[in-house]
Formats: C-alpha cells, sequence, structure tokens
C-alpha cells in the first residue's frame, strides 16, 4: 500500500533533520505586534516536578504502540493484496491496454511518458482510496483518542491534501525518471537511478527546510534568551554553523515534542517545536539540541543518505533480475518500460526494503546512540539527559520497554527504555550524580512566539 500523505513528507525530510525521540508510531507529523516585544519566559512560571516515569501512561503507550502495529500489519496486507491482484489477475495488462488512448508520444524510443504517467496516476489513486479509511483511523482517530493530536478534521484533511499532493510530484518524477533510464539503458539504468536518487536525497535534505517543512509548520526564529544563547554555544563547541534557530507550531498538531537540526550547508537551521519549549527546562532542552548536534559534529546525515543509496542501490538491481527473469517467462511484457512491469517493480522493491529493514533500522539505532553519547560528553548533563527522556516518553506516549524483537524490526532510535538505562550507567561511570535523584527541576521557560 503506499504510504499515507504525511507519512511520504515525512520520509522526504528523513534525511533533512533527526528527530531527538522518534517511535515507531504515526503520531503527528499564529499573532500580531512587533518582533521585539517577544519574551521568553512566563511571566508567573511554575516549578517543574522531578520526572519520574508515568506507570498510566506507560499502559497507554503499550496499547497504542500494539494498536498502530497491528493497522500497520493490516495496511502492509492490503498494499499486497492491491499488488497480487494486478500481477496474477491480468489486471495490470489491462490497464496498460485500456491505456491505449493516451497519446503514445515517444521522447525517444521506448519510453511513453504520458502512458507511464496515466497508469502511475491510476495506480496512486486506487492505493489511495482503498488505504484512506485506514489513514483516517491511523492518523487522526487514534491520535485523537489517546490525546496526542490537538487538530481538528478541517485541519488534518487539509495536511492530508497538501501530503497527497506531494506525493504525486515527488513520486509521478521518480516513476518517470526510473521508466525513461529503463528505456535509455536497459542493462545499466538500475545504477543511474541509484546514482540520481543520491543527487536528489541530499537536495531535498538542503531544501526540506525551507520549502516543505513551512507547507505544514510555522516557524518562527527564535528570540533572544537563555535557550537561544545555549543553543547557538552548542553549535560553535560542535564546530557546526547554523543560519537561525526557530520554534515550530508543533502545538497547533499535535502535543508531542522534538527538537532537529535540519538541512545542509546554507540552510541548515535548529527547529524545536513549542511543545519542548513550553514544558522542559532550559537544561533539558539543551541536552536535547546537544543530541541533535551531536549528528553534525559526526557528520551522520551524509552517512545516512549513503547508506540509504548503497540500499536502495541494492534494490534496483534485484529488481533488475527479477524484471529480466520475468519478461523472459511472460511475454505478455512488452519490455523493461512497459508501465505493466510497474506493480512488479513495487513488489519487488516493497520486499527488499521489508527484508533490509533491520539493517537500515539497526544503523539508525547504532547512529542515535553516538549522538546520545556525544550529549552527555559535550554537555554533562546526566541528570537533564535522563529527566528529558523521561518526560519525553510522558508526553510522546512512547513505549519504554518495548518488545526486543519489535525494537529490533521497526524502531530506528534506541527505545527510551535503553536511552534512560544508558543515562543512568553513564553516572555511575563518571562519577556523577544519581539522575534518578537528581532529575531536572529548574523553571522552565516558557516560549512566547513574536507578535507582529
Amino acid at each position: 500500500m503506499r504510504r499515507s500523505p504525511r507519512a511520504a513528507t515525512r520520509w522526504l525530510t528523513r534525511f533533512a533533520a533527526d528527530e531527538a525521540l522518534a517511535p515507531p508510531s504515526n503520531a503527528a507529523l499564529e499573532s500580531t505586534a512587533d518582533a521585539t516585544q517577544a519574551t521568553t519566559v512566563a511571566s508567573e512560571p511554575s516549578t517543574l516536578p522531578a520526572a519520574t516515569l508515568d506507570t498510566a501512561r506507560q499502559t497507554q503507550a503499550r496499547r497504542y504502540a500494539r494498536q498502530q502495529q497491528r493497522l500497520s500489519l493490516v495496511n502492509l496486507g492490503l498494499g499486497a493484496l492491491l499488488v497480487g491482484v494486478l500481477l496474477f489477475s491480468g489486471l495490470s495488462f489491462w490497464l496498460r491496454d485500456a491505456l491505449d488512448v493516451v497519446p503514445s508520444w515517444q521522447p525517444f524510443a521506448g519510453w511513453l511518458p504520458l502512458r507511464v504517467g496515466a497508469y502511475f496516476v491510476a495506480l496512486f489513486f486506487a492505493a489511495f482510496i482503498i488505504g484512506l479509511p485506514l489513514s483516517y483511523y491511523s492518523g487522526y482517530i487514534l491520535p485523537r483518542r489517546n490525546g496526542l493530536s490537538t487538530q481538528s478534521l478541517g485541519g488534518w484533511l487539509v495536511d492530508e491534501a497538501k501530503g497527497l499532493a506531494l506525493g504525486l510530484v515527488f513520486e509521478i518524477l521518480a516513476v518517470e525518471g526510473i521508466y525513461a533510464l529503463l528505456a535509455a539503458s536497459p542493462r545499466w539504468w538500475w545504477l543511474w537511478a541509484g546514482a540520481a536518487m543520491l543527487c536528489v536525497t541530499a537536495l531535498l535534505a538542503n531544501l526540506a527546510p525551507v520549502l516543505l517543512l513551512p507547507l505544514f509548520y510555522k516557524l518562527t526564529p527564535l528570540p533572544d534568551g537563555e535557550v537561544r544563547r545555549r543553543a547557538l554555544a552548542r553549535a560553535a563547541q560542535a564546530h557546526t554553523r547554523v543560519r537561525g534557530i526557530y520554534s515550530m507550531n508543533m502545538s497547533a498538531r499535535t502535543t508531542a515534542a522534538n527538537a532537529m537540526v535540519m538541512g545542509l550547508g546554507a540552510t541548515r537551521r535548529i527547529v524545536i517545536g513549542d511543545t519542548l519549549l513550553n514544558h522542559y527546562t532550559p537544561d533539558e532542552i539543551e541536552v536535547v539540541v546537544a543530541h541533535e548536534l551531536g549528528h553534525q559534529a559526526h557528520r551522520d546525515i551524509p552517512k545516512l543518505i549513503l547508506a540509504q543509496t548503497v540500499i536502495t542501490l541494492g534494490g534496483l538491481y534485484v529488481v533488475n533480475l527479477i524484471l529480466g527473469a520475468t519478461l523472459r517467462a511472460f511475454p505478455q511484457y512488452h519490455g523493461l518500460a512497459d508501465p505493466a512491469t510497474m506493480p512488479l517493480i513495487a513488489a519487488t522493491l516493497a520486499a527488499f526494503g521489508l527484508v533490509t529493514l533491520p539493517l537500515t533500522n539497526g544503523f539508525s539505532r547504532w547512529v542515535e546512540h553516538q549522538a546520545d553519547v556525544y550529549a552527555l560528553e559535550s554537555t554533562g548533563m546526566t541528570a537533564a539527559f535522563v529527566s528529558a527522556m523521561t518526560r519525553l516518553a510522558n508526553q510522546n506516549l512512547a513505549e519504554v520497554e518495548p518488545s526486543p524483537l519489535i525494537e529490533f524490526l521497526l524502531y530506528n532510535h534506541p527505545s527510551i527504555g535503553r536511552r534512560l538505562a544508558f543515562g543512568q550507567a553513564w553516572a555511575q561511570r563518571t562519577g556523577a550524580s544519581d539522575p534518578a535523584n537528581d532529575a531536572a527541576q529548574a523553571t522552565p521557560q516558557k516560549y512566547y512566539p513574536p507578535q507582529r
């Protein structure tokens, strides 16, 4: 089944930003006067209590995780059913032949971009319509039922429409590119496609903060204050030049908290969710930002882009082998660039992705762990690290101790339980005070976006 629109958008920005906390769930991905009137502290701030895991929230988190995992399996099954029907019923050939009414314009021999595009659009919307009820339940009903979503139905539908439009544009360009290469270079198309994927991913990583993210969230420059000063100091420590520090209005869509460093080069910026700014102490925010900057210090974004490119290249090569064998066995196909091969290509890439998912997630978890190490080494704030992870688990409804098998297969970040255990072990190793008895209790600096 084609990914949901906002899931597609998150995938596009996956290499542009690392999220501090990203459990495998579908939880979601405005003021007037002068900016000088902005302030970063509440007029009557309250003291945060020590961070402790909420057992009731953990019970709810486990139930929510199971529900989302079951829905993911249903979604996978629906996708497999759709592709299976297309492949084994002859419907794929029927659709191709029905599209003979579409002009057979060929920029060069073998590539029929109009028919390829029409075939893809038909599949795209068929998958969207079949998956819409599941997307509505998993992306809107469940998050609202569990207190994670703050969106109205209208707002959710607008975001879905934006994601649908983005997904259609990016995916049709990718499909047309692949079929052009299939026609132009039947032997080496997969290699050229992998190289193109590397270039496009790097471009998206660079442009996502300025073109994609603002379509869904309002980004506001963070005014001068303690959080901004600390973030800039940590960026300097990581030898990372950022073009700005921004607040993101996550609260318009979700109660979950997050932060990220987005972009490459001239578009690199620190983005902190207002749900984090409003409910965490400066120490906790600083250690979360330090984690994000650890990825920059370790050059993790280029590593992740390269790793994903290698995996994708392997998948495309397998597709090349499968296509060759299938075309020899089934003369109904008119060649490699026949639009009727689309379900076969999708099925092969999906199967390859499932097989390699533990490998890519394992690499991602290792990268995330190294960023945790960097955050603790660079800040020395073990108590703040542990309390931040605890608050994130409570606020984001993240399961602290998932099944080891589920974590191995699905988690691209270490589980919160492992991160908490690591922080506590770090405190014992380095002689720091016990974070369990020294949780950050500083005054949170509530963030007020500048008015204009």
